[in-house]
């Protein structure tokens, strides 16, 4: 049902003074006409740049919070540069960075990825999630130059790598482990190869058994004859039997 001009009219200046506390119901009709416009490509359009708009006002934190939620819905390319803005904001980089990871225009990825080695602690693993849920292939080389980061950096990044699960990211997690020395601190290895673990599913799932079995076989290899790797070793020739399984012919690569 198409929402009153009139309506809307008073939803948006509601939002203007909207805080926590606040009444809700009068973003209702905002609210009705985002669902409204899910195929209407001018509607969404329309509503994307009032919210922008708003955004630009300097609203109320739950103001903003509703913007952003909203923007995570509707937004295009034109959302990425005032989302953007927000990234370093410790009080609402989480928001605008979901708002972002949601959009799926390649600029939007592109600002997270930015915003990466613009932001610090937790902000930097909360980038680096959402470039995870992004799927972001473009996001791998900067991944893999993270994994000799700090242990809280680097594990989130070889998470994100096995998470994308592209040859390219899996490739990365495997180059680093061939040159992992004793210094790798434990929590990295073992997020190392639980990411390499995911990636070779991931391969799998994609019909690249040839591939998959490549990464068992090596992490087969490399746990043998180690006690404490004997989880990996096991995972590892578990994935072997389903490459061969799936993929026969395999078995002479």
């Amino acid at each position: 049902m198409q929402n009153d001009p009139a309506s809307l009219d008073r939803g948006f200046a509601a939002l203007k003074t909207f805080d926590y506390g606040g009444d809700a119901s009068a973003l209702g009709p905002i609210d009705r006409a985002v669902v409204a416009a899910h195929a209407d490509s001018a509607a969404r359009e329309d509503l994307e740049r009032r919210l922008l708009a708003a955004l630009a006002d300097g609203i109320p934190p739950a103001a903003v919070e509703y913007v952003c939620r909203k923007l995570s819905r509707i937004g295009t390319a034109a959302s990425v540069p005032a989302l953007a803005q927000l990234l370093g904001d410790p009080k609402r980089s989480h928001l605008a960075r979901i708002a972002l990871e949601r959009i799926p225009a390649a600029e939007a990825g592109a600002a997270i990825r930015a915003a990466v080695t613009n932001v610090q602690g937790d902000l930097t693993i909360g980038m680096i999630s959402s470039l995870a849920g992004r799927r972001d292939a473009a996001a791998v080389p900067l991944l893999a130059s993270l994994l000799t980061a700090a242990p809280p950096t680097a594990v989130a990044a070889a998470d994100a790598l096995g998470r994308i699960g592209s040859p390219e990211a899996i490739k990365a997690l495997d180059a680093f482990a061939a040159g992992a020395d004793a210094a790798i601190p434990a929590a990295v290895r073992a997020a190392v190869v639980d990411a390499r673990l995911s990636g070779a599913e991931a391969l799998l799932s994609a019909g690249r058994a040839a591939d998959a079995l490549a990464v068992y076989r090596s992490l087969a290899k490399a746990a043998a004859g180690k006690p404490a790797d004997k989880w990996i070793e096991l995972a590892a020739t578990r994935g072997i039997a389903v490459c061969l399984d799936s993929n026969p012919a395999g078995s002479a690569s």
